[in-house]
C-alpha cells in the first residue's frame, strides 16, 4: 500500500498536527500512515481522515505492484 497523504494535505494547506487534532489520534500516528510505515489501520481512524479531508478512500490509499510471485 502506498499512502497519499502529504499530497492531500498540501492541497488543502493541513498540517500533520492539524490532520492529528480533527481526527483525535496522536501526530505520530499520522506520521507513520504518511510515511508507509503502518502496518494496519482502524477503520474509524480511515473514516475519519477522509471525512477531514474530504476524499475517498482511494484518495488516500493505492495498492503498490509488487513482483513478489510474478513469473519472472
Amino acid at each position: 500500500m502506498s499512502c497519499h497523504l502529504d499530497e492531500l494535505l498540501a492541497a488543502r494547506g493541513m498540517t500533520v498536527s492539524a490532520l492529528a487534532e480533527a481526527v483525535g489520534v496522536t501526530p505520530v500516528n499520522i506520521s507513520v500512515l504518511k510515511n508507509d510505515r503502518a502496518k494496519a489501520i482502524r477503520f474509524s481512524t480511515l473514516t475519519a481522515i477522509c471525512e477531514v479531508l474530504g476524499c475517498q478512500v482511494g484518495d488516500l490509499l493505492s495498492v503498490r505492484p509488487t513482483t513478489v510471485g510474478q513469473p519472472g
